[in-house]
């Protein structure tokens, strides 16, 4: 299939299903897995997770050796500094002080390696980052650029894959996904804090799902992610983003370190009680503790990154003694259905 023809099809599907008032890239990233098919009886995870992928390929066409979504991506590699107060929140050695290194990704959203880096619906963008401790206790954590996700459930984000395949240009109206949207309004909000960058290290990545730091004595706090680009975020307009060269993102990180490190302020808002732990579209309020878990600093770029992604898979239960999964339903759905990914781009 043509880049022409892959773009079309995004665009006919999705901007005009949506009227404006999300991108197929938000909708679609990869943070949740499907359940079955709307009116159909319920699933196990992996049958769910087998329809999620099936249907971003219906969406976005077949690529081989690619990622089903965030299939376009720059891989680096550098370390982690842990704060002083990491280590007396968690018992992880991830958090102990020392410095480990860490592999990460850089990604646009959507199934599409040709994807321009400015176009609407490479949003959100992605950074996965791999922990490498001495002990061999490694970490995944799995981020993105939205504020909150659009759904809660894998059954929700099934309902909005199925009402885009169905929102043509010729769909009655309202569209299924106009429906959606108008059911479910966190929907549109969380698309809507999905921007464009004038780097990958100038953005801020959050993760949408909860999960728990638990310190030597036993004690939890439930945290989501927030990693913050020591350099500030820059933003760009709709008409700049266009602007950009195709590959703007993808060429500038490289460029970027080969002049120096790019560093990130690895972030944990602590909820309180009654903060909810298993609904990612409802956002935490702003005046919740924000503790510095430590530094991010990348260093390089890895010569061959297209090598390189093919064979990192970022698992979001692959945790440590001390980091503990929440009771959000959305992270068991990721991991069936990042595994279903990678053994299809391993084949």
């Amino acid at each position: 299939m043509t880049h022409a023809r892959i773009q079309t099809q995004v665009q006919t599907k999705v901007r005009r299903s949506l009227s404006g008032c999300a991108l197929l890239g938000a909708a679609l990233l990869a943070a949740a897995a499907p359940a079955s098919a709307q009116g159909a009886p319920p699933q196990d995870a992996a049958s769910t997770a087998e329809q999620t992928i099936a249907t971003m390929t219906k969406i976005f066409g077949d690529h081989p050796g690619k990622r089903s979504n965030h299939a376009k991506g720059v891989v680096v590699e550098g370390r982690f500094t842990a704060s002083k107060e990491a280590a007396s929140l968690s018992k992880a050695s991830v958090f102990s002080g020392a410095a480990v290194p860490v592999t990460a990704r850089f990604s646009d959203s959507t199934g599409v390696p040709q994807i321009p880096d400015g176009a609407p619906d490479a949003n959100p963008h992605g950074l996965a980052i791999k922990f490498k401790p001495a002990d061999g206790s490694e970490m995944d954590v799995v981020t993105n650029s939205l504020k909150f996700f659009p759904v809660a459930t894998g059954e929700e984000f099934r309902d909005l894959l199925v009402a885009i395949t169905r929102s043509g240009p010729d769909a009655q109206k309202p569209t299924p996904v106009e429906q959606f949207m108008a059911a479910h309004p966190a929907a549109p909000k969380a698309l809507a804090t999905a921007k464009t960058p004038s780097s990958f290290g100038r953005q801020t990545y959050n993760g949408v799902n909860a999960f728990v730091l638990v310190d030597a004595a036993g004690k939890r706090n439930p945290f989501r992610y927030r990693i913050v680009p020591v350099a500030g975020e820059e933003l760009l307009s709709a008409e700049d983003a266009k602007a950009k060269g195709p590959n703007y993102l993808l060429e500038e990180m490289p460029a970027r370190l080969a002049q120096g490190p790019v560093a990130f302020r690895v972030l944990a808002q602590i909820a309180q009680a009654g903060d909810a732990t298993k609904d990612s579209t409802i956002p935490w309020p702003e005046d919740r503790r924000l503790v510095d878990l430590g530094t991010l600093t990348l260093t390089q770029a890895v010569p061959d990154s297209e090598s390189a992604e093919k064979a990192l898979l970022f698992m979001p239960n692959n945790l440590p003694d001390g980091v503990e999964v929440s009771d959000d339903p959305l992270i068991d759905a990721r991991v069936q259905a990042y595994a279903i990914s990678f053994g299809r781009r391993s084949q």
